[in-house]
C-alpha cells in the first residue's frame, strides 16, 4: 500500500468542537455545554496526554477572554435592540441584555477557556504528528 500522508486538522473545527490544542483530536470537556451537571473540564487530553491546566490558577486569565465576549455581546444587543425597537425604556434594554447574557454564560465559559488554550498560551502549538 502507498504511504498516505495525513492532512493536518484545521484550527477552527478544533476550536468549535473544543478539541485539544496540541493534537486537535482529544476532547477538552467531559460533557456538553448545556448539561445539568455543569461543564467538567478534563485534567488531561485523552489522546496526547496534554495537561490542560498548565499551572495552578491558569484558567483565571480566561476571565479576560470571557469579559471581551460579554462586552461584544452587550454592545451588539444594545445597538440591535435600539435599531429594531427604537425603545427609550432602560428596563427593556436591561431585561434583553441580562437574559441573553445569562443564556450565553455557558458558551462564554467554555469558549473563553478553549480560546485561551488555542491562541493565548505561549509555547502550546499544534503538533500534526500527534493527530494520528
Amino acid at each position: 500500500m502507498e504511504n498516505q500522508e495525513k492532512k493536518p486538522i484545521k484550527m477552527w473545527p478544533a476550536i468549535i468542537q473544543a478539541k485539544c490544542p496540541r493534537c486537535r483530536v482529544g476532547k477538552i470537556y467531559a460533557n456538553s455545554m448545556y448539561s445539568f451537571s455543569g461543564q467538567k473540564i478534563l485534567q488531561k487530553c485523552p489522546h496526547c496526554g496534554l495537561t490542560y491546566e498548565r499551572e495552578p490558577g491558569y484558567f483565571y486569565s480566561a476571565m479576560y477572554v470571557s469579559y471581551a465576549f460579554i462586552v461584544a455581546e452587550l454592545v451588539t444587543l444594545g445597538v440591535s435592540a435600539s435599531i429594531l425597537t427604537g425603545s427609550e425604556n432602560p428596563w427593556f434594554y436591561l431585561a434583553v441584555m441580562l437574559s441573553v447574557v445569562l443564556l450565553l454564560a455557558p458558551f462564554n465559559y467554555r469558549y473563553s477557556r478553549v480560546l485561551l488554550l488555542h491562541w493565548l498560551t505561549p509555547g502550546l502549538n499544534y503538533r500534526p504528528d500527534l493527530s494520528s
